[in-house]
């Protein structure tokens, strides 16, 4: 079943082309990776899924709805820009924003405190969201993104800022999605955070579809590609190279 769908996708701002005709599938119960370098359009594709920009030209499908739909309670949106109410403590927020969503609020608790386990959260359930470190406020805005149990999570640049040990604690949270069959589309322009998670990727330029498939095939379809590398040292043990050789004295080869 494909969960979003995307045809001709088009976005200008003025005599900018944001994103410039695109085309993609994404399958239910997978990993997608929307990658591409900063301004690459990865954020305006999110924003036109999410209904919160309208597309000058092509159409969009949601999980089989047009954006909009009431098809919204079932995604869980992780935006660009982070905020939550920053007055209130962390269980209240997240109370409050489950119940927006259509939650039971008998069940919200247990659902949150298994969330804030899972990001080493667990102990922050009555602090105030502005006493909370810039990292402890991306977590907690990634709960609040899952505190409904969506079947779509769409996470634009989740890693941005986190450190090594918080990156693992979100990379596990993401991984337990997975498992337990939602669909997650993941923006990033760190190709090395999501290579390993991914079961397929989108890569756009300037709007422009580059590379879409299973990163498998597309990490084999390049691997025959070589690379010259100018170095006063030796390139061996280099992650990533099948094969290297050593051209001349100060240039080598990676495979």
């Amino acid at each position: 079943m494909i969960a979003i769908e995307t045809n001709g996708l088009t976005k200008r701002f003025d005599s900018l082309v944001a994103v410039d005709h695109l085309d993609m599938e994404v399958q239910q119960g997978e990993i997608f990776g929307l990658l591409g370098p900063n301004g690459a359009g990865k954020t305006t594709t999110i924003r036109m899924l999410m209904d919160i920009i309208k597309p000058d030209e092509g159409t969009i499908r949601v999980l089989g709805h047009p954006p909009g739909h009431k098809a919204q309670e079932r995604i869980g949106y992780l935006p660009e820009e982070r905020g939550l109410y920053r007055n209130l403590k962390l269980m209240e927020c997240l109370t409050y924003l489950a119940v927006l969503k259509g939650m039971d609020r008998k069940l919200v608790r247990k659902r949150a405190e298994l969330l804030l386990e899972q990001v080493g959260l667990e102990a922050k359930g009555n602090d105030k969201i502005k006493a909370l470190s810039k990292g402890m406020q991306q977590k907690a805005q990634l709960v609040a993104t899952l505190i409904h149990d969506p079947e779509l999570v769409i996470l634009d640049e989740p890693f941005l800022g986190l450190d090594p040990v918080s990156t693992e604690q979100v990379k596990g949270l993401i991984q337990d999605l997975r498992e337990r069959g939602k669909t997650v589309v993941l923006s990033t322009h760190q190709m090395n955070q999501v290579e390993r998670m991914c079961d397929r990727i989108l890569l756009i330029n300037e709007g422009r579809r580059v590379l879409y498939g299973p990163l498998e095939e597309i990490k084999a379809q390049y691997a025959e590609h070589a690379v010259l590398v100018r170095c006063s040292g030796s390139l061996q043990g280099l992650v990533g190279a099948r094969r290297i050789e050593q051209r001349t004295s100060t240039a080598c080869s990676a495979y």
